[in-house]
């Protein structure tokens, strides 16, 4: 018995002391395996008499049975350790920051944002929006908005004119988005209230000018629309796109070929360096054309011009947007930078509303 119990605890302790389950295995091989030190014994059972074996054999099996549990236990502590460990070493932080998707780092690029305002200002004043092709022809772009043969607009410095048809005819580039006006005129019946938003394309580039660059153009056409219509609806839009809430215009005689009387528009404003503050100050910034529709031009658009009348403006998104948001250099604009997106774009929920603010 005593050589049981200081077997015992030699197994016990070698147990206890087993680092990883490699070897534990080994102690419950020179333990319990088939040449082990606790079989071994059970296997001496048969060579005694029946009075050792009544005494021997439940001390032995006690001690297989007491070894068989304490390797087990001690299996289970060593895999409780190893999956500790190898959470440890493989954690995921799960409480580090989701990186931020693409409302949260995309930008609205400042043309888009201005064309949205303009498009709520005009909106509350019962506009709609009108759109045309890039790609125009003659007849659109020039003949039918009273341009004369010889306009130097016509000409190859002026204007992006495609290869001639078969038939001689040369499509175009439309240099503004007064043709989407007679296509309105020749499409709808008046009463007509619409802004014509868009591309358009000029030979030109420097620090203000691109080849292709925004304008939008209003049109207002029915039986009683006159100059004064005109003034209200610039001298609103004026404050409600730069925020002030008055402004002083001024309107100077000019010349286009698809109104008369015809004008152009400055604005009040005061310059500080390159800061440029609308509605206040002694200075005058020109900001945009306008004028009664001429008759030929009602004309072209199937409207007769001895029972309807009315007015057109036109501006530069690119240009406004500039004035409004302190930005120096057009070209800046299509450079396609992220940085200067990201300096001076939108974010993509801040939508532009009159009642919530337009620049957000």
């Amino acid at each position: 018995m005593t050589d049981i119990k200081q077997l015992e605890s030699d197994i016990l302790g070698a147990v206890a002391g087993a680092e990883d389950e490699a070897g534990l295995e080994t102690v419950r091989v020179a333990a319990l395996g088939k040449k082990g030190s606790v079989s071994e014994l059970l296997k001496g059972l048969g060579a005694m008499s029946p009075e050792e074996r009544r005494t021997a054999g439940p001390a032995i099996n006690g001690l297989k049975t007491l070894v068989g549990d304490a390797i087990m236990a001690r299996r289970e502590a060593l895999k409780a350790v190893a999956l500790e460990a190898r959470l440890a070493r493989e954690s995921l932080d799960v409480t580090l920051p989701v990186r931020p998707g693409a409302a949260d780092t995309g930008r609205i690029h400042p043309i888009t944002q201005v064309i949205d305002e303009i498009t709520a200002i005009f909106a509350d004043m019962g506009f709609s929006v009108a759109e045309g092709p890039d790609i125009e022809t003659d007849f659109f772009n020039f003949t039918a908005l009273n341009f004369p043969d010889d306009h130097p607009a016509r000409e190859m410095h002026d204007t992006f004119f495609f290869n001639p048809k078969e038939d001689g005819e040369r499509l175009l580039l439309r240099t503004h988005t007064s043709p989407v006006q007679i296509r309105t005129m020749l499409s709808s019946q008046p009463p007509i209230r619409v802004i014509c938003p868009g591309r358009t394309y000029r030979c030109d580039s420097d620090a203000t000018h691109t080849p292709m660059f925004h304008q939008v153009e209003g049109l207002v056409v029915d039986r009683h629309s006159h100059f004064g219509h005109l003034r209200w609806i610039l001298e609103e839009f004026c404050k409600a796109f730069f925020e002030v809430e008055n402004v002083k215009m001024r309107f100077r005689p000019s010349f286009f070929p698809f109104t008369e009387p015809s004008m152009e528009v400055d604005v009040q404003c005061t310059r500080t360096g390159s800061e440029v503050r609308i509605g206040e100050g002694d200075d005058w910034l020109e900001i945009l054309g306008c004028g009664m529709i001429h008759p030929n031009v009602l004309r072209a658009g199937g409207i007769d011009p001895d029972e309807y009348q009315g007015f057109a403006w036109g501006m530069g998104i690119d240009r406004i947007a500039m004035l409004k948001y302190g930005m120096p250099d057009l070209r800046a604009f299509f450079d396609a930078d992220v940085r200067w997106l990201k300096h001076y774009g939108f974010r993509p929920l801040d939508l532009p509303t009159l009642f919530g603010g337009l620049s957000g």
